[in-house]
């Protein structure tokens, strides 16, 4: 049996159960193949044969929910750290895909009969990037960033895994900023200057004062969505420009030698986007309807979030704009990848989510290439919370899915 949590939190923050009292923890430092230093934290229990991975780009899933649940069912539990974690300033997915090899390499090396990974929410777009990467001989690997730097993944030792869950995978960071990004914006040094009739959060174009849900027409949808595209496109032609710029003083600085060039070719401009939460299906929820509650990740008034400090990939390198922000040059996009991923699968969704909405997941399960398949949804929010007042949470119903789905696959402890 799995390990119920507790109750929700405010927020993303779901309070969960305490491990099984057998369990025992060690901290690791690992080296990845590009010299980085990264570490993770493994947690098992007596006679634990398969270890499940617990993964995101930019945050620590040390203490996520489904920790003890995972233990309890008999499996061990791998928590890693990449090199951006709580800072994705510098997010280079690509870097990301390293630093999760070192860990299969790790665990590999302690032994396991089985390792699957588990990617909840930006995790998943990691976990199925790095399949995708890790099944392909290392020349056929991805080369370079999106920005044109080399990836080393190509002598980079990529165990494929034995399974692979996915709970309330996003489309990607990119594919999400491109669905929240605000078009309105006019000038990308001002905050305010917008675009009237490309505001979500004008009244005039269907925005309804909250908790009333807005109304917007499929040609002002339509609109909007191409106006995203465009603005993102500006973004990329931007980065790539900065890019570029850096790369011509790295090599100014291998003929000369002279430290102004050295200076120019690490001093890269920072990009500041403004307004990044501005999805019209967080606020009009008759646009792809789910259980999903009114506002975004960030909060029930995305009209005043949009305009604060809190966002995805509000301030990042141009490098990492390129690998992990744009929704048209990032690598990191599930989809893209989903074909990859040949080993058997668990896909689960949240009915409640608000990131990733009902036909993205339908998309995303379409393009996934393994033959042992599973989708099912159960009811919750993005971060495993409950729907309703004294329902089960969203965690506590997957977690006896996942555990139920692994066992019918690989070896778990049997209760201690």
């Amino acid at each position: 049996m799995s390990a119920p949590t507790r109750g929700l939190g405010a927020g993303r923050h779901i309070v969960a159960d305490g491990r099984p009292a057998s369990t025992t923890m060690s901290v690791h430092e690992l080296t990845t193949a590009d010299g980085a230093t990264v570490r993770g934290v493994l947690a098992t229990v007596p006679g634990a044969r398969t270890v499940v991975c617990l993964g995101h780009p930019r945050q620590d899933l040390t203490h996520h929910p489904l920790v003890p649940a995972l233990l309890a069912a008999g499996a061990a539990v791998w928590t890693q750290h990449t090199r951006s974690v709580n800072n994705d300033l510098a997010l280079v997915h690509e870097q990301a895909l390293l630093d999760v090899a070192a860990g299969m390499v790790f665990l590999r090396e302690q032994g396991f009969d089985a390792i699957v990974p588990l990617g909840h929410s930006g995790g998943g777009t990691l976990f199925a990037y790095y399949l995708e990467q890790a099944a392909l001989p290392g020349p056929d690997r991805v080369a370079t960033t999106p920005g044109g730097r080399p990836t080393k993944l190509a002598d980079a030792a990529m165990p494929v895994t034995d399974g692979v869950v996915f709970l309330a995978p996003h489309p990607g960071q990119g594919r999400l900023l491109l669905g929240c990004i605000d078009p309105s914006v006019s000038d990308e040094r001002d905050p305010l200057a917008a675009v009237g009739e490309l505001d979500a959060f004008d009244p005039a174009n269907g925005f309804a004062e909250p908790p009333a849900s807005s109304s917007y027409s499929a040609e002002f949808l339509a609109r909007y969505r191409a106006a995203q595209r465009d603005r993102v496109a500006r973004l990329d032609a931007t980065a790539r420009a900065l890019v570029a710029r850096a790369a011509e003083a790295r090599a100014a600085h291998r003929r000369t030698g002279d430290a102004a060039d050295r200076r120019r070719a690490l001093a890269p401009q920072i990009l500041t986007v403004y307004r990044t939460d501005a999805d019209p299906r967080t606020v009009d929820l008759s646009i792809d309807p789910s259980e999903r509650p009114y506002g975004s990740l960030f909060g029930a008034r995305p009209d005043l979030i949009n305009y604060g400090q809190v966002g995805f990939g509000r301030l990042t390198t141009p490098e990492a704009w390129l690998s992990t922000w744009s929704g048209l040059s990032s690598y990191a996009d599930f989809e893209r990848c989903a074909p990859g991923v040949r080993v058997p699968t668990l896909f689960v969704e949240l009915t409640g989510d608000q990131a990733a909405f009902p036909e993205d997941s339908r998309r995303m399960v379409g393009a996934l290439g393994a033959a042992d398949l599973t989708h099912l949804a159960v009811r919750g929010t993005h971060f495993g919370g409950a729907i309703a007042p004294g329902e089960p949470t969203g965690n506590q119903l997957a977690a006896g899915r996942i555990t139920g789905w692994l066992a019918e696959r690989v070896e778990l402890a049997p209760p201690g």
